[in-house]
């Protein structure tokens, strides 16, 4: 006698016909029961948070834009054409990018400081979102205890106030002493620095009682000191962030993006107000990365904006932080 549970060639191709046959002859309304769910739309993760010793950090993105670009942004001293073709060689599209933007919380374990404030509600489409993504992150505004500006681009200060109140209403602030000494300057007003300079006037400069200034070297708080970037702005700071021994930088706007920036370190950037000190900033900056093998974030890298740098035969390139911070 032969199984009856014994599958065949025959079964199958018989099963087969009678499937296709009863989907034919299915009606309509049963039929719909399989079809696709509705389409959701594009979505990304915009909080991220790994262990840094004793320290917790984690990125929130504040918004993405999508522009023209990467040329004239990236390699203004570059054609076009070589720009677009750099571009399409790394797997990018040639005449379109898109820059994101993330601060950095790092909570301490006695106090919860804020690099950087994002765009601001209302800015620009598609970005200004940290006043609602902190929470997201498991803090309130009123939990914050440090703001540290890193640089008075109005990406990075424009979500200070929201309605004309500090969003921040319990913290201090840290500024480099040669970023607020020149955007605060009234003769900023005019001229190139002006929309920067008004942004500085209403959301920066009100803060000023509770401020402090710091030089290059200068700490925040134990674990977290200041390192010399001036060049994309006159006196733009990096962070060096160390706990137990693991260290991490958080080097805000020293590159603006993940390829151009890092593997042609010498190519001119627009937004960099001092052309040839940005360069070599981004050159000193990477090169001690690479060296040292420690992590960083970067304001404008891909969320969660968290890599390492390493260095090739004529300039950098981003690696993209995976499980080695999980650990």
């Amino acid at each position: 006698m032969r199984p009856t549970g014994l599958i065949t060639r025959r079964n199958v191709v018989t099963g087969a016909a009678t499937l296709a046959a009863s989907s034919v002859l299915m009606p309509g309304p049963s039929r719909n029961a399989f079809a696709a769910a509705p389409l959701q739309g594009v979505d990304r993760t915009s909080v991220y948070r790994v262990k840094l010793g004793q320290f917790e950090v984690t990125t929130v993105l504040d918004g993405a834009i999508q522009i023209d670009g990467p040329h004239p942004i990236f390699g203004e001293n570059q054609s076009a054409e070589a720009v677009q073709k750099f571009a399409q060689e790394n797997f990018l599209p040639p005449t379109k990018m898109e820059i994101s933007f993330t601060p950095v919380i790092v909570n301490t374990g006695n106090e919860v400081v804020l690099f950087d404030a994002g765009n601001g509600a209302g800015r620009r489409p598609n970005a200004g979102k940290l006043a609602s993504m902190i929470s997201q992150a498991g803090i309130t505004p009123d939990q914050v205890d440090v703001v540290v500006i890193t640089h008075c681009h109005p990406d990075h200060i424009g979500g200070l106030m929201e309605e004309g109140q500090p969003l921040f209403p319990n913290a201090r602030y840290v500024i480099g002493e040669t970023e607020y000494n020149f955007w605060s300057a009234e003769d900023r007003l005019s001229g190139p620095t002006e929309g920067a300079a008004k942004l500085v006037q209403s959301n920066v400069v009100p803060l000023a009682e509770k401020m402090t200034f710091l030089k290059p070297e200068g700490e925040v708080a134990p674990g977290i000191r200041a390192i010399n970037a001036f060049g994309h702005t006159p006196g733009l700071l990096a962070y060096h962030i160390e706990s137990d021994g693991q260290r991490l930088l958080i080097m805000s706007d020293v590159t603006n993006h993940y390829v151009v920036s890092l593997m042609k370190p010498d190519w001119h950037v627009r937004f960099d107000m001092d052309k040839e000190a940005a360069a070599a900033t981004r050159a000193r900056i990477l090169d001690m990365l690479a060296t040292d093998r420690i992590p960083v974030t970067g304001y404008h890298m891909p969320f969660p904006a968290l890599g390492y740098i390493d260095k090739t035969s004529d300039g950098y390139r981003w690696v993209q932080a995976s499980y080695q911070l999980h650990l």
